[in-house]
């Protein structure tokens, strides 16, 4: 179980959180939504304990939590084989059982035998992208946090990788806490909507709901959410200027658009 009690947490602009509570449980797919700036990546770093809160406390009860950020944050001077089997040899795995692991898992997200020996220099940004998801996913945690991790995908990618992600929580009880602003995707994914006011984020919607697979699904869910009067306010509101509307990422009639660190394998 992952929880926020009473959580505050202040920047020297002002208080990004205050008195927050959210719980996330074993099998879960949450997922945050919310205007710009309004500290969906900030609840995620405190849960990896790469930020501390001001008030409150965190608790995080899983055994292995894994994070994909934004940017891929892959190390330059390994392969992206090496990139990912690293996550593994600080759990102890055998040199030849997490590269094997690890080849297997790039192999499921296209990478050819060539595409492995490359170094990230080498790969696209969706093939870095993929690199650092695959970094998270090889290690089977049971707690994955994941910041807007397929932002820069193609649609069919997108699509992929979101039923890999769907895929670690249905068939291995993982926990996810995904932040995106493509509602779309967000009721493609999740078994749990939550969407944040602008700073101090508190919670305005939670709903427990069911991953839809049809576009014309999506679309309707999509549709309905946005049309729950405090949703819309939280998702049309600019951090600190609610008279600047920012316009939420909604892609009607098609199926939506749809890492953690450790050593090296040496």
């Amino acid at each position: 179980m992952l929880r926020f009690e009473r959580v505050g947490l202040r920047y020297a602009d002002g208080p990004v959180l205050a008195g927050f509570d959210l719980a996330v449980a074993p099998g879960e797919l949450v997922v945050l939504l919310g205007p710009s700036g309004c500290g969906k990546t900030t609840l995620l770093r405190l849960a990896a304990r790469l930020a501390a809160p001001s008030t409150g406390r965190v608790v995080n009860r899983f055994a292995r939590t894994a994070v994909v950020f934004q940017e891929p944050r892959l190390l330059p001077w390994w392969s992206a084989l090496d990139n990912v089997a690293f996550a593994l040899a600080a759990r102890g795995v055998a040199p030849a059982e997490r590269r094997g692991r690890a080849a297997a898992l790039l192999g499921r997200l296209g990478f050819s035998t060539a595409d492995l020996r490359k170094r990230p220099a080498a790969l696209s940004g969706g093939m870095q992208g993929r690199t650092a998801i695959a970094r998270a996913l090889v290690v089977e945690p049971d707690l994955v946090l994941m910041d807007e991790p397929f932002a820069a995908l193609d649609v069919g990618l997108r699509r992929d990788l979101q039923d890999l992600v769907r895929g670690a929580v249905d068939r291995d009880g993982a926990a996810v806490l995904f932040v995106t602003h493509d509602v779309t995707e967000a009721v493609r994914m999740a078994d749990r909507l939550v969407v944040l006011s602008r700073r101090p984020a508190r919670v305005v919607h939670d709903v427990r709901t069911r991953p839809e697979a049809s576009p014309a699904a999506i679309h309707r869910a999509a549709a309905a959410l946005l049309d729950t009067p405090a949703v819309r306010a939280a998702l049309l509101a600019r951090h600190g200027e609610p008279g600047q509307p920012e316009r939420p990422q909604i892609r009607p009639g098609r199926q939506p658009a749809p890492a953690a660190p450790s050593w090296p394998a040496r």
